[in-house]
């Protein structure tokens, strides 16, 4: 009879070692789902992890992209981070993602033709603040009525997808279009676009802010009160209490960090990458971003290399649906799969496998 012994504390050991055997686990059962397919597994699983990076037929253009994907997945990724260690569940920054770009992208919008410096640091802004309000709806909610956040923050991004082709048809559609949705080319308005910094690398301001929000996240969990105070509501909700640390506010905090870091990714994504504002804008960064904060193990300096890895799945999924005609529904399944062997593997953090007999199990 297999059994499991709770660990007097978490294994610091497989705390670490369960991204990794997750990610083993994930090419595993990946190969023998491809297999399925009628794909040779070895072949797919080395198009989607090796040929971007060191095959120079396809690097020249996959390792900038690494860049490009990783840079909203990590901003967003360290946001929701902060929520889930205090035990606040922000299920839905995809919407939040989508109304930084939308509030961003009006900004600049209602001032073309102005050609200033000023412009994009004010769509920055405006972007932040769109993902922020839109987290903030579930947040006050909660404060105020005691609603499930994860609800409310999930079904909100069904109402931004709404609300995104709405505008996409209507108020920010390019007149000068054709009746096309869809809005002027960000990425060709000089005071609207957010380019590469460095030709040829991926680099945009975008990246820029993740690795900055990586760093600042890692100061604040390692030497902040508030950091502190998020720690403890999550490890001991009780031992927050008697600590003076106050919920509510906690809510509102966290909420409207990650709210406001995926507004940022939406609006770094829609003046760069992207390009415009369009019904099909939203590729899903808000809820991949959950498998990377938890593949990163809540950890900022973990999390940046999950945004790689899952990155590097972004573009070795297009590749293998290109070279091996691999189907997309297959690549989401591929990525889904390493949260599902994440969230299965995590148990051996907190629990021992004990082997014995019926009645020792009893």
């Amino acid at each position: 009879m297999l059994r499991l012994e709770k660990r007097p504390s978490p294994s610091a050991f497989w705390q670490w070692a369960t991204p990794v055997l997750a990610v083993v686990l994930t090419m595993i059962a990946g190969g023998i789902m491809f297999a399925l397919l009628g794909k040779n597994p070895v072949e797919a699983i080395r198009t989607i992890f090796w040929d971007p990076l060191f095959n120079e037929q396809f690097a020249a253009y996959s390792r900038p992209q690494l860049l490009v994907k990783a840079g909203p997945l990590i901003l967003i990724a360290v946001g929701l981070s902060l929520g889930f260690r205090a035990g606040i569940w922000n299920i839905g920054a995809e919407g939040q993602y989508i109304m930084g770009a939308l509030f961003g992208a009006g900004v600049g919008l209602a001032l073309y033709p102005v050609e200033t410096r000023w412009v994009f640091p004010l769509m920055v802004v405006a972007g932040i603040f769109g993902g922020w309000l839109w987290a903030m709806i579930p947040a006050i909610l909660k404060t105020r009525f005691n609603t499930n956040e994860i609800l409310v923050s999930l079904l909100l991004v069904y109402v931004a997808q709404n609300v995104l082709a709405s505008m996409s048809l209507g108020l920010l559609r390019n007149p000068e279009g054709g009746g096309f949705p869809g809005s002027r080319n960000l990425g060709q308005i000089p005071a609207m676009a957010n380019p590469e910094l460095i030709p040829g690398t991926g680099m945009h301001w975008g990246v820029i802010a993740a690795f900055m929000v990586v760093i600042a996240a890692y100061i604040l969990l390692q030497r902040h009160i508030l950091g502190f105070q998020i720690k403890l509501a999550g490890q001991a909700p009780r031992a927050a209490r008697f600590a003076g640390v106050n919920p509510q506010r906690l809510v509102l905090l966290c909420m409207g960090i990650s709210g406001a870091l995926a507004g940022a990714a939406g609006l770094f994504e829609v003046t760069g990458p992207s390009g415009q504002i369009s019904i099909d804008f939203n590729v899903g960064y808000g809820f991949t971003a959950i498998i990377v904060a938890f593949l990163g193990r809540l950890n900022p300096i973990g999390i940046l290399l999950a945004g790689l890895l899952m990155a590097l799945t972004y573009i070795g999924g297009e590749l293998a649906s290109f070279m091996l005609g691999l189907p997309a529904a297959a690549i989401q399944a591929f990525q889904g799969m390493l949260l599902f062997f994440l969230l299965a593997v995590d148990l051996l953090t907190n629990f021992r496998i004990r082997f014995g007999t019926r009645k020792e199990a009893l």
